[in-house]
């Protein structure tokens, strides 16, 4: 009869009971970079990347005050702070305007001296028409027109009417003076007669 350590040892080979040590350090090993992969990886599945990503978002909430974000470059343009940003808003340039032809004035007439002073300056029978629509509009050609609530004065109803002194003395009475005065008005703040009557129609005054 064998020794019963023998007999022990023969147990336990036969049914399997006993596992190599490597096994139990392999399945350790294999268990902590499970869990380590686990902390690396978002519940979504997403990767820390895009969270980052999303931080450095202006849209998405950001940290970036102070930034200043032009819509357009230009030089007229109003500026309204939103959240940290400065959001530029260009005023909208007056666009040219059509007004109804009227052919060529008759002469001895305030318009026939606006006529001879438009072409002068290498302007269209177009913006003649401009001119004619835009002065109908403001005084009826009426050197003597007077606008009491505003002070508004002469065909081009100038505001005050003293402003047309620096085209002549005699600015209250003279038609010449005072449609030199205006056609040097809408070059300056408009360029043209049509752009100053395109204002007009769409604000009221020029």
């Amino acid at each position: 009869m064998p020794p019963e350590g023998a007999v022990a040892v023969a147990r336990a080979r036969t049914s399997g009971a006993v596992r190599p040590r490597w096994v139990l350090g392999t399945f350790a090993y294999l268990a902590s970079m499970g869990l380590i992969a686990a902390l690396l990886v978002e519940p979504t599945g997403l990767s820390s990347a895009a969270t980052l990503a999303a931080a450095n978002d202006p849209v998405a909430g950001g940290d970036l005050e102070g930034q200043t974000v032009l819509v357009a470059d230009d030089a007229a343009s109003d500026a309204t702070a939103r959240d940290g940003f400065d959001v530029v808003k260009p005023k909208p340039k007056p666009t040219a305007a059509v007004a109804p032809a009227v052919g060529v004035p008759d002469p001895g007439t305030a318009q026939a001296i606006a006529y001879e002073m438009v072409m002068a300056r290498g302007w269209s029978q177009g913006e003649f028409d401009c001119l004619v629509a835009l002065w109908n509009k403001e005084s009826h050609w009426n050197v003597y027109a007077h606008n009491k609530s505003s002070g508004a004065y002469g065909i081009p109803q100038a505001l005050p009417g003293t402003k047309m002194a620096t085209a002549g003395a005699d600015w209250a009475t003279n038609p010449t003076t005072q449609i030199t005065w205006g056609l040097g008005y809408v070059s300056g703040r408009y360029g043209t007669p049509c752009v100053a009557w395109g204002h007009s129609q769409a604000k009221g005054w020029y």
